[in-house]
């Protein structure tokens, strides 16, 4: 057991690594973009649109529990058909769930556009799924409930919303639990929440949309920084890397913490724990969504890291009896 421990605080440390053969239960970054993706509508200079291989899609993780064959999703992203088609790629389906989407749980953030609008295709015109558990907080589950297209999910039963409470820790297996944590953000139609993941041997953190890390410290008391020690890989709001690159809006309307700063925040971290974070949730406009910039160097010249698409961390290795 000791030398699982280890052999998994190594490859946390060292970057994304898992591997099926030597992991139960591993987080797999699907997609690390912002809601809108890239290339961005109406943006017809972005080089993606030219070389697909720099596009992005919106931020979602999946989870994978090979020891019961379960898979589930956090946040339904509009490209949620590429997302499971990428977990399929790397944990084939097992058996006929969700009406074989082999989908045993989604879990949401909140209510902006590029972490629930998936749902759209569990019902009757795409998947026709049936009672896939959707994990909402009490405002997303009556969001969902009470507004077309999506109360139509819930009447036909292609969705069966399980409810959530702050900060109360459900137990989805007898491996992993999930713990929603509320944050600050814009809360139009729906509170928003970062997650706990916890499996045996380690834990993760979610978090990828936050109006500020100081109003956060401020309402409920928790630093950031904390999380970070607290946490084994931290999947942290990475919208903008900096002010100013809305030429043509203003960027005091969209309060998101910005890279550089949250790089200065957690500089006094030692350098183990700089390494857990990945930023994750980046726009079109923040340079670190292409490897080579100098903005992703500096990044990882600080210690900190960039979740990419296709990015896996082990949560709970394999040990043997």
């Amino acid at each position: 057991m000791l030398e699982a421990l280890a052999a998994l605080s190594l490859s946390l440390a060292n970057g994304p690594t898992a591997r099926p053969e030597t992991c139960d239960v591993e987080i797999v970054v699907l997609g690390a973009g912002q809601d809108a993706g890239a290339p961005q509508i109406g943006r017809s200079d972005d080089p993606a649109w030219e070389d697909r291989a720099l596009s992005l899609t919106a931020t979602s993780l999946g989870l994978v529990n090979r020891r019961h064959g379960a898979r589930f999703i956090f946040d339904a992203a509009p490209e949620i058909r590429d997302h499971l088609k990428a977990l399929d790629d790397v944990a084939p389906r097992n058996g006929d769930k969700g009406a074989d989407l082999g989908v045993d749980g989604i879990f949401l953030t909140h209510a902006h556009i590029g972490h629930y609008t998936g749902l759209m295709f569990l019902g009757r015109e795409a998947a026709g799924a049936r009672d896939v558990p959707v994990y909402a907080m009490p405002r997303m589950k009556a969001f969902l409930e009470e507004n077309a297209p999506w109360a139509q999910l819930v009447t036909l039963r292609n969705i069966d919303i399980r409810p959530l409470s702050a900060n109360a820790t459900t137990r989805i297996d007898d491996v992993v639990s999930v713990t929603p944590i509320p944050v600050p953000h814009r809360d139009e139609y729906s509170e928003t929440v970062g997650y706990w993941i916890d499996a045996a041997a380690a834990r993760a953190f979610f978090l990828p949309d936050i109006d500020s890390w100081d109003s956060w410290r401020d309402v409920a008391g928790i630093d950031i920084a904390d999380v970070v020690r607290n946490a084994h890989v931290a999947f942290i709001d990475a919208t903008f890397f900096m002010d100013g690159e809305l030429a043509n809006r203003d960027m005091s309307d969209i309060p998101h913490p910005r890279v550089a700063a949250t790089m200065e925040r957690l500089a006094a971290l030692p350098a183990a724990d700089k390494a857990k974070v990945r930023f994750i949730h980046y726009n079109h406009t923040n340079p670190i969504r292409h490897r080579a910039s100098p903005h992703s160097r500096q990044v990882e010249n600080l210690g900190f890291g960039v979740a990419r698409a296709g990015d896996r961390h082990c949560l709970a290795p394999i040990v043997s009896e």
